[in-house]
Order: C-alpha cells, then sequence, then structure tokens
C-alpha cells in the first residue's frame, strides 16, 4: 500500500519531497480563495496569542499568510524532524511575529506544560501518527481554558484521479493521508476529546496542464519512490494516457477541510 505516512525520517528530514507533492496544489488549484488563506480567515487568533504549530513543516503556512494575522502572535515551531523545524524558524524568524521559537517534538508526547498555549494548529500531520487520539488529547493539554485546536485534513476523495494512477505501484486508489485519517475519524476523535468541533470545507480544484509534476509528485513517497524502472515506465504511460483522454489536461476534485474545537474546561 502506498504511504505517505511511511519513511518519515527520510520523507521529512527536509521540505524536497513534500515540496514535490505541495507544487501540484500551489500550480494548478483553482478557488476563489487559495487554501493558507482561506486557513488563516477562519482561525479565531487573537493579537498576542501564544500559538503552538505542532507538525509544523517548513513553516510556509505562517510566510505565507504573516501579513494578514494578527499582530504580535508568538509562534511555538514544533516538528519531529529537526531539519524541518530549522527550516520553519528560519523562515518565519525575519517576519513580523511577536515571537518564534522552534523546539523538536513528537506530537504524542508534547514537551510544554499544561494550558500553555491559546492555539494549536495541526495541518495536515495527523495522519503521520501511530495514534491520533493520542495526539489530540495531548494538543486538549496542552491548550488554555478557552484555546483552540485547529486540524486541516483531507477527505477520501481528495485528487481521486491523481491516486487512481498508483495502482500502477499496488496502492489503493485513493488519498492516504484520508485513508489513515480522514474527514470522519477527524471529526469523531475532536469531538471526543473537546466535546465540540465546527467543520468547514475548502471549494476547489485541480487543472493539471504538465504530466511531470504529477509524475513527480506520485513518486515522491512510498512505494512510488522505490519504484523499478519498468513500473515507472508503466506509470508514466498511464498518466500520458490520462492526460491524452482530458486532451492535454487533468482535472481532479480536491477535499480538503479545517475542524476547530475549543476547550472548554481547566482539565
Amino acid at each position: 500500500m502506498s504511504s505517505i505516512t511511511s519513511g518519515l525520517a527520510q520523507q521529512y528530514s527536509d521540505s524536497q519531497k513534500l515540496a514535490a507533492r505541495a507544487r501540484i496544489n500551489s500550480r494548478y488549484t483553482i478557488a476563489e480563495i487559495g487554501w493558507f488563506p482561506w486557513v488563516a480567515r477562519h482561525l479565531p487568533l487573537n493579537s498576542g496569542n501564544h500559538v503552538l504549530d505542532a507538525g509544523c513543516g517548513p513553516g510556509w503556512f505562517w510566510a505565507a499568510t504573516a501579513s494578514t494575522l494578527p499582530e504580535k502572535l508568538n509562534l511555538t515551531l514544533s516538528d519531529l524532524s529537526p531539519g524541518m523545524t530549522q527550516e520553519a524558524v528560519e523562515r518565519c524568524g525575519p517576519l513580523p511575529f511577536g515571537s518564534v521559537r522552534g523546539e523538536q517534538a513528537d506530537a504524542s508526547a508534547l514537551p510544554f506544560e499544561d494550558n500553555a498555549f491559546d492555539a494549536v494548529i495541526a495541518m495536515h500531520m495527523l495522519y503521520h501518527l501511530p495514534d491520533p487520539a493520542k495526539g489530540i488529547a495531548e494538543m486538549h493539554r496542552v491548550l488554555k481554558p478557552g484555546g483552540f485546536l485547529a486540524v486541516t485534513t483531507n477527505g477520501t476523495d481528495n485528487m481521486r484521479r491523481m491516486y487512481e494512477l498508483t495502482t500502477i505501484f499496488g496502492s489503493q486508489p485513493c488519498d492516504p493521508a484520508a485513508v489513515a485519517f480522514g474527514f470522519d475519524k477527524t471529526e469523531r476523535l475532536m469531538q471526543a476529546q473537546f466535546g465540540n468541533v465546527t467543520v468547514a470545507r475548502h471549494p476547489a480544484r485541480l487543472r493539471i496542464t504538465d504530466p511531470e509534476d504529477v509524475f513527480l509528485a506520485l513518486t515522491s513517497y512510498p512505494p512510488g519512490d522505490r519504484a523499478g524502472e519498468t513500473q515507472l515506465l508503466e506509470f508514466r504511460a498511464a498518466i500520458a494516457a490520462a492526460f491524452e483522454e482530458g486532451h492535454g489536461v487533468m482535472e481532479v476534485e480536491k477535499q480538503t477541510g479545517l475542524f476547530v474545537s475549543r476547550k472548554t474546561d481547566a482539565g
């Protein structure tokens, strides 16, 4: 089974492999408002808030939205990968935040005191955890009463037209991240931990015009990144056929969502 959740040390030592997947979204998304600005618009942040980004990756979200967010946010950028954490701090440090610090950390065992943050952000990362419920419990623990957790993830039909091509590698014909931690599981676990959850879905689609970007994205994680020459030739042929069928374009529906829960107790 293909999984962007396997081989984490190799996958996320830096942002190179992640960038191959992100390029598909940044180049070809069609939406009234882009993903990062849309998420920022939905976060109930206030000036001076202390914010933990658990699984911050290379800090792209904060760099893209810094000018639109409330003033003087105090960011703690946390990731299991020291390379990602360093890259995020270097990217966000010069930006107009109140403070920026990095902390290498496992989201299942956060090295922070109880009630430490006004907000915890976990963007497309909980599917990496062996036990997402444990990660959500940890995020609840470090939130102040009245603070909120914001989680983003994908639905099982996200980019299905693309993921169907990976059956050549023996993968399921759907988004592996959504299989691990999709909409239903996210809503259920956050409701169980917090007793409340609100859901918003980002309306968007892809119109991909370069087959090579599809190839690079879908061979950036297992098992595509370990495929042999014969399989890769077959994969390129399948991509070419899909673009020929679409008269040089691949139309792909997206399914991404934001889930927000608020801590209503002191526990």
